[in-house]
C-alpha cells in the first residue's frame, strides 16, 4: 500500500508512521510518501487525519505500478533527450561494449555526431563470464568517457560492475546501467537510490518479471525516481541465439508498470546479423528507447565481438528507424 500524505505532515511525523507501518519513506516535492509491505490494505482510523490518499496494490511491485502513476514516467537525460511522460520520444543509445582505447573511442564518438546520436554507452568495468577475458580499463576507461562527453557534447552510459566502484559510476556518467549480472546486488541498488541521476536496470537473464521491477523497487523507494528498465533477453531452452528478446514481457511491462522501457537486441541475440531486424522489431511496440552495440572493427573488439555492428551496418539501420518511428507515432531523439 502506497500512501500520500498531507502537505502539513512534518518530516517526523513521517517517519513516526513510518515505523509503525514498517513502511519505506520517500520524500517528494509534493510531500512525505510512504510505501509500506503489500500485505497492508487499509489505514488505520489514528492515521487518517494525516493521509491525503491512498492506493492499495496487490504485491510489491508498488512505486513502478501503473495503479499508483497511470503514466509512464518523464526522464529528463539532458537538454536535449527526454524519454517518457507524453512525449513520444525514443532514444537510441550506441557505442562499443567496452572501452578499449581512446583511438577506438573516437571513432564511435564522431559517427554519434555525424547520425545525432545524443548518448553514448562503453562499459570501463566488464562483469565477465570468465577470469580469462578482457575486465575492462576501469577507471581510466571512465576517464577517456569522460574526455569524450567534454570534446563532443555526448551524454554518457556505463555499466557498474559491483559495490567497489559504484562511485566511480556515478561520478562519471550520466546514466547508470545496471547490469543483469548485478541486478541484485543491494549494495549497488541502495547506492543508486541515493543518487538524482538516471539508473538504466537490466533485467537478469534468470529473473521474472516479478523480480525484475522488484529490483526497480528498491531503487524508487530509496527516493531515486529516475528508473529505467531495460529488457536484453532471457535464458530458454534454445541454443541457436544467445538468448531469447522477451517482447511478451516488454507488452507486459508496458501495460503494468510507469517506468520508461529501453530494450538491447545486441545481448539479446548475440550475432550482428540479427540486430537490425530486432531494433525495428523492438520500436515498433512504442518503447523509450534502443541500446545497441558499435564497433569501429567488431572482428577485433575485446567483447561481445560477434554481436556489434560495424559503422556502416549501424548507420544503415539507425536511418532506417524513422520509418518505423513514423509508423508508431515516435520520434527518434
Amino acid at each position: 500500500m502506497i500512501l500520500r500524505l498531507k502537505k502539513e505532515a512534518t518530516e517526523q511525523k513521517a517517519h513516526e508512521i513510518g515505523k509503525e507501518l514498517q513502511a519505506f519513506v520517500v520524500k517528494q516535492p509534493s510531500g512525505y510518501v510512504l510505501v509500506t509491505p503489500s500485505k497492508l490494505k487499509s489505514v488505520e482510523d489514528k492515521h487518517q487525519s494525516f493521509v491525503d490518499s491512498f492506493v492499495v496494490l496487490d504485491d510489491d511491485i508498488q512505486l513502478a505500478s501503473k495503479k499508483y502513476i497511470p503514466h509512464t514516467r518523464k526522464i529528463k537525460i539532458s537538454d536535449k533527450v527526454t524519454i517518457g511522460g507524453k512525449t513520444n520520444n525514443s532514444v537510441v543509445i550506441t557505442g562499443p561494449c567496452s572501452v578499449e582505447s581512446e583511438e577506438q573511442l573516437e571513432q564511435a564518438a564522431q559517427l554519434c555526431v555525424k547520425l545525432g546520436v545524443n548518448v553514448f554507452r562503453a562499459g570501463a568495468f566488464k562483469p565477465r563470464t570468465s577470469p580469462y577475458t578482457f575486465q575492462g580499463l576501469g577507471l581510466e576507461g571512465l576517464k577517456l568517457l569522460d574526455k569524450m562527453r567534454a570534446k563532443y557534447g555526448l551524454k554518457i552510459i556505463s555499466e557498474v560492475r559491483d559495490s567497489t566502484h559504484v562511485q566511480d559510476i556515478i561520478d562519471y556518467a550520466d546514466i547508470i546501467q545496471i547490469g543483469a549480472k548485478s541486478m541484485y546486488d543491494h549494495g549497488i541498488l541502495k547506492a543508486c537510490a541515493k543518487v538524482r541521476k538516471p539508473v538504466l536496470l537490466k533485467r537478469g537473464f534468470g529473473t521474472t518479471l516479478q523480480e525484475f521491477v522488484q529490483s526497480a523497487e528498491f531503487i524508487l523507494s530509496g527516493g531515486n525516481d529516475d528508473v529505467i528498465l531495460c529488457e536484453r533477453g532471457i535464458r530458454t531452452f534454445e541454443t541457436k541465439t544467445r538468448f531469447t528478446l522477451d517482447l511478451c514481457g516488454v507488452a507486459w511491462l508496458k501495460e503494468n508498470t510507469n517506468l520508461p522501457l529501453i530494450l538491447d537486441p545486441s545481448h539479446a541475440i548475440g550475432y550482428a546479423y540479427g540486430v537490425a531486424d530486432l531494433s525495428r522489431a523492438c520500436l515498433a511496440m512504442g518503447i523509450e528507447g534502443l541500446l545497441i552495440e558499435t564497433h569501429p572493427n567488431p572482428a577485433v573488439a575485446k567483447s561481445d565481438a560477434s554481436q556489434q555492428l560495424n559503422f556502416e551496418q549501424f548507420t544503415n539501420l539507425y536511418q532506417s528507424l524513422n520509418a518505423v518511428a513514423k509508423a508508431v507515432g515516435r520520434n527518434i531523439v
